[in-house]
């Protein structure tokens, strides 16, 4: 069976209950695969980023293979605004759609796309940066994100981790990594910590015993953007993330990545 959200954040649990962790989010537009049924729970897999978890089936809606297909098939539309405003088919309540949520068969004419019979009408058009440096619209994108509060599992500015961070960040810039930490150290190429650190790099860090357990964004070689109790801008050096306002090294540096080229 296949299944896509159409809502604006579908809680991806642990377990199959409502008292299980929150491990993840579905976003509005994204697909998965549903691989085990539990009473009224699925087990998916996410066509995104392959992560498995469990999910209320009240909060999803099922498509065909076919229309899986197609949905994954064709070209990506991805929202960059902290909102986007649509009215499904002929209704006047607003769906608010978060930004890194996809948008299947957009039609920019029309400003329409469109899930299975259901058509969406969107409230104005869908902005693309036009700043070809991709490294620069990464930073952009981050910022949109400054202040967003920091909640295990989430992936939109009313609530985000650090590697639900990283990971919508550059999902909006059509670069798509894995959800955790500790999976997307493995992407990309390792730099020079001194020398070749460029605005975009992804730094992670270490507990003491050696597992990566954080994730930010550069933005210079002295500054990092990352979800520590909120998303906040910080000082970074080779040793690792200092806060000025405590005074102190929060966060010790392992490596950094090249993700982009």
């Amino acid at each position: 069976m296949y299944g896509i959200t159409e809502l604006n954040i579908v809680p991806v649990r642990a377990e199959h209950k409502e008292q299980s962790e929150q491990i993840t989010q579905l976003l509005f537009g994204e697909t998965f695969i549903i691989t085990e049924k539990k009473g009224s729970w699925f087990k998916i897999n996410s066509t995104f980023d392959k992560y498995t978890g469990w999910i209320d089936n009240k909060l999803c809606t099922i498509i065909s293979e076919e229309t899986y297909t197609q949905i994954n098939n064709s070209p990506k539309t991805i929202t960059n605004e902290i909102i986007t405003i649509a009215f499904k088919n002929n209704e006047k309540t607003p769906n608010l759609i978060l930004s890194g949520s996809y948008l299947p068969f957009y039609n920019s004419k029309t400003k329409t796309f469109s899930i299975g019979e259901n058509i969406y009408h969107l409230e104005s058009e869908i902005e693309n940066n036009n700043n070809s440096d991709i490294r620069q619209n990464i930073i952009k994108t981050a910022k949109q994100y400054l202040n967003s509060p920091y909640l295990w599992g989430g992936r939109t500015q009313f609530g985000i981790d650090c590697s639900g961070f990283s990971q919508i960040v550059l999902k909006i810039n059509n670069i798509n990594i894995p959800r955790d930490a500790s999976q997307q150290v493995n992407s990309g190429k390792t730099v020079n910590i001194i020398y070749d650190i460029k605005p975009g790099d992804l730094a992670f860090f270490d507990n003491s015993e050696g597992k990566i357990i954080h994730v930010g964004i550069l933005i210079s070689n002295d500054k990092i953007i990352h979800a520590s109790g909120k998303v906040r801008i910080d000082k970074i050096d080779h040793q690792g993330i200092y806060n000025s306002e405590i005074k102190k090294y929060t966060h010790n540096l392992r490596v950094v990545q090249n993700i982009i080229d």
